[in-house]
């Protein structure tokens, strides 16, 4: 039996999960999410608790237990507190501007980068180095934070970048000259 699996998951008093047709829908006051369950894995929904349970012990269904319990769970986690993703810039002149929800990013480019916000997601600046990016799908905020990343990484000699918060790079010695 699978460890994760089989905990059950709290739902918090300002929340409602329903399940359906092989689709777990859970409305809270940030939002609502519905995540589709594949065949072989079942959700049921009673006095405050939500279960997942497997019809069979397949290797696939084995996997795909543990796997859901805790997308519900980060569903009900997202639409009632939400997500955030910090990162942070590391260079001279690199700085960080929030215009109409959107990012206007100077990374030492020849021209600033414009960053569109998607709908979900929203988009906080603390000072000139500091983005924040939050909503209340798990999976679309990470993603979203690792496409900015993308757009400048930690280089490896004097760590200029953008990082996400907490992150450690490892700097290499430059060249060790001629002796």
């Amino acid at each position: 039996m699978s460890r994760i699996g089989k905990q059950p998951i709290n739902i918090p008093t300002n929340v409602a999960a329903t399940c359906k047709d092989l689709i777990v829908t859970v409305k809270g006051p940030k939002g609502e999410l519905a995540q589709t369950l594949v065949p072989g894995i079942s959700v049921t929904i009673n006095d405050g608790l939500c279960t997942v349970s497997r019809e069979t012990d397949t290797p696939r269904d084995r996997a795909f237990h543990g796997l859901y319990r805790q997308l519900i769970h980060n569903m009900m986690q997202g639409v009632s507190k939400g997500f955030s993703r910090e990162l942070l810039l590391h260079g001279i002149g690199y700085k960080v501007q929030l215009q109409d929800k959107n990012l206007h990013l100077s990374l030492g480019y020849s021209i600033p980068i414009e960053f569109e916000a998607p709908q979900d997601i929203v988009f906080s600046v603390e000072g000139d180095n500091k983005i924040i990016v939050s909503g209340i799908d798990k999976q679309r905020v990470g993603q979203i934070a690792a496409q900015i990343r993308s757009i400048r990484p930690p280089e490896v000699y004097k760590g200029k970048g953008i990082r996400f918060a907490g992150e450690e790079v490892r700097l290499k010695a430059g060249k060790a000259g001629i002796k």
